[in-house]
């Protein structure tokens, strides 16, 4: 616990929990959300090409993930931690133009 208070800037253990928690709740859920899509679009995993269906349900669930998790974060009260996350995670993948504009 003590490596990811010191690596995330956190103060306590319990931080610490809900920030985990938050992860796997935000994980979970962009899972769930995005079986029911491809099902809205005609595209089951039983009929379907492994190899056309995987990596659309993947392109479907980023950008869920990426709006939940900051939702969830909001809601367990640790929005600023995961606001900074999602901003270094979308830099990282190219997306730095979207918050130029932001003070550090």
């Amino acid at each position: 616990m003590e490596k990811l208070k010191k690596r995330w800037g956190l103060t306590s253990n319990w931080q610490v929990c809900i920030i985990l928690l938050v992860f796997s709740i935000t994980g979970y859920t962009s899972l769930v959300i995005a079986k029911p899509i491809l099902s809205l679009i005609g595209l089951e995993q039983s009929n379907t090409n492994p190899w056309i269906y995987r990596p659309l349900r993947v392109l479907l669930i980023f950008p869920f993930y990426q709006i939940l998790i900051v939702f969830y974060g909001w809601l367990f009260g640790q929005f600023r931690f995961f606001w900074n996350f999602e901003k270094k995670m979308l830099s990282r993948l190219g997306f730095k133009w979207l918050f130029n504009n932001e003070e550090k």
